[in-house]
């Protein structure tokens, strides 16, 4: 490839490994560059040329030299213009292979580097988007993605979240802003037979989880006349899908009040009050609560935050996940269906699997895998990155 004398150069160190960028890598961190004066004064975004030690192009990158991710690779064709037209090749590969997927346009339609878009989430509610530029790059190029998704999409509405952590890692804010259109603040979500009510403008995330999709799916066929505990429940993920059915109750508890009575109106919609109840708590103590009441249920599920989001916290992580499951076991009827979710990439499925039967062992119980569950397949894994695969979810028949 030809070098372009138009772009900064950000240099690899000599005896740096291209052959992984070159096979797909996404990410180029900062302690494999040759970071001078001139490079750590680059703009965060800035488009860069990335040579080898020897001074031969690899690929297009947005920098952010100070940032351990010091460069997201865009492209292996330095020629690349980074524009409308390329945003919107992009989008549309991503939403071919959603409305392929799904009969309804209600999903994640940008799944960052799994879509070849590093950085960039965007989940879709019917005619609404909510995007999350999580990188300098982006923001740099706001008004080229505005257009391409309002090209490609057909949505007449467009927020952005900017309440991601994963900013600040660029020295961006965390401002929202109306970038399309008129969003509604809140969107009624079909899936799995049920209706869900996401907060556009202040809900968790982008309003709504869509990656559980299909583990709502798998604990729901257990649900048939079943009483259920959704612990962790946010605006009622698995308990909705569980009424929506055929159980006979559902109890949904969570530490926040207004995702509870996002749930309550979720169930309302469906004409299920009467078999919903929520409680506002501490799921540990909710754990606790209802074991010295004696409560079984026939399906226990538990879809707590990520409790090891990085390797440094990994081993309270697995304990703090050990510890739900030793609860949570001690409430499954004989018979009856655990289901225990893990979102921490740091935890593959080996340790979390590890945790989750010491958990059931030491809770007393005894219990056979049945399941073993991924995000959905409007989540797609980067085969180099391992953060895109984060979710886990494991269902367990205790006796």
């Amino acid at each position: 490839m030809t070098h372009d004398p138009s772009l900064p150069v950000l240099r690899l160190k000599p005896k740096s490994d291209t052959r992984a960028i070159r096979f797909g890598a996404p990410w180029v961190h900062g302690d494999t560059l040759v970071l001078d004066r001139r490079s750590k004064a680059l703009a965060p975004g800035t488009l860069c040329e990335l040579q080898d030690a020897e001074r031969q192009t690899v690929a297009l990158v947005a920098a952010s030299t100070s940032a351990k991710i010091a460069a997201r690779v865009l492209s292996l064709d330095i020629t690349t213009q980074i524009d409308q037209a390329w945003f919107e090749s992009r989008i549309k590969a991503a939403m071919s292979l959603r409305d392929r997927a799904f009969d309804a346009p209600y999903y994640r339609l940008i799944h960052a580097e799994g879509d070849y878009l590093p950085g960039l989430i965007v989940d879709r509610f019917g005619g609404t988007l909510v995007v999350q530029p999580n990188a300098a790059w982006l923001e740099n190029h706001i008004e080229q993605l505005t257009a391409a998704l309002l090209q490609v999409t057909g949505a007449k509405h467009i927020l952005k979240n900017g309440a991601s952590r994963a900013r600040a890692l660029d020295d961006l804010d965390d401002e929202s802003a109306v970038l399309a259109g008129s969003p509604p603040e809140r969107v009624t979500v079909p899936m799995n037979g049920a209706k869900y009510i996401a907060d556009l403008a202040e809900g968790q995330k982008t309003g709504l989880f869509f990656d559980q999709r299909p583990n709502h799916a798998f604990a729901a066929q257990f649900a048939k006349d079943a009483t259920v505990l959704d612990v962790f429940s946010h605006v009622g993920g698995f308990a909705l899908a569980a009424l929506a059915n055929g159980a006979t109750s559902a109890l949904a508890v969570d530490g926040s009040a207004p995702a509870l009575a996002l749930a309550e109106q979720g169930a309302a919609e469906m004409g299920c009050t009467d078999k919903f109840n929520t409680l506002k708590s501490d799921a540990f103590a909710a754990l606790e609560s209802l074991a010295a009441d004696r409560r079984l249920f026939d399906l226990v599920i538990c879809d707590p935050p990520a409790f090891a989001p990085n390797k440094t916290a990994l081993g309270a992580g697995l304990r703090a996940y050990e510890r739900v499951a030793r609860s949570a076991a001690q409430l499954v009827a004989p018979g009856g269906i655990l289901v225990l979710c893990s979102c921490s990439h740091a935890a593959t499925v080996e340790k979390f699997r590890g945790s989750c039967l010491r958990g059931i062992g030491r809770g007393g119980r005894v219990g056979s895998l049945i399941y073993t569950g991924f995000a959905g397949l409007d989540h797609p894994v980067h085969p180099s990155l391992s953060e895109t695969g984060y979710l886990k979810a494991l269902a367990f028949r205790i006796s």
